[in-house]
């Protein structure tokens, strides 16, 4: 009679770690960012650097805006809607242009200082004290930007009544289960087809 191998406990698992452990070797191991090293400041992408560049939010004031204090671009895109007087929509244009270029100035501080962090390493010039110092610079201004987009929604929110904060949150979708209408009105009765 001839005796068949049956891997079982500790072989059957030595063999399954050698067969993943060659199929392993055999394939590269591709970081998920591959292609980044290309980049002109490789913290950022193109993206990101434009939108720090043109003073957009970027995900800077969600903690304000998802508490419900609105951000005056959507305010003035919701203009209509919010039923603005002319005296609330210039105090929005006024404070988001005067937002917008502050928001534009520490951005380029910002790219800035991100460009001199990627030199020290590109340069091989990075030592733990300008790692460190490098790093605090760009961590005070992203903190600076944040507070900058953060302190705008406070401001926008006090050109607007009550009523009208809480319009812009339903008009923007927060707290509401799907097919709840946002404008306002009845949600639409069901159509019925007749066969």
């Amino acid at each position: 009679m001839r005796s068949t191998f049956r891997p079982h406990g500790t072989h059957a698992f030595l063999l399954a770690f050698l067969v993943s452990a060659s199929v392993l070797a055999a394939e590269p191991l591709l970081s998920h960012y591959a292609g980044q090293e290309a980049r002109r400041i490789k913290a950022l992408s193109e993206e990101e650097t434009a939108a720090l560049l043109s003073g957009q939010g970027s995900g800077f004031a969600k903690a304000a805006e998802l508490n419900g204090y609105p951000g005056p671009a959507h305010v003035l895109e919701l203009a209509t809607r919010l039923g603005l007087g002319a005296d609330q929509l210039a105090a929005t244009e006024t404070l988001m242009s005067a937002h917008r270029r502050r928001a534009q100035r520490i951005g380029a501080e910002l790219v800035a200082a991100e460009k001199d962090l990627d030199t020290l390493f590109a340069e091989r010039m990075a030592g733990a004290a300008s790692v460190d110092q490098a790093t605090q610079k760009v961590a005070v201004l992203q903190g600076q930007l944040r507070a900058e987009h953060l302190k705008t929604h406070l401001l926008a929110n006090a050109i607007l009544t009550p009523a009208q904060v809480e319009q812009y949150s339903r008009l923007r979708g927060y707290g509401l289960t799907p097919g709840t209408p946002v404008n306002g009105d009845a949600a639409p009765a069901p159509v019925h087809k007749h066969h």
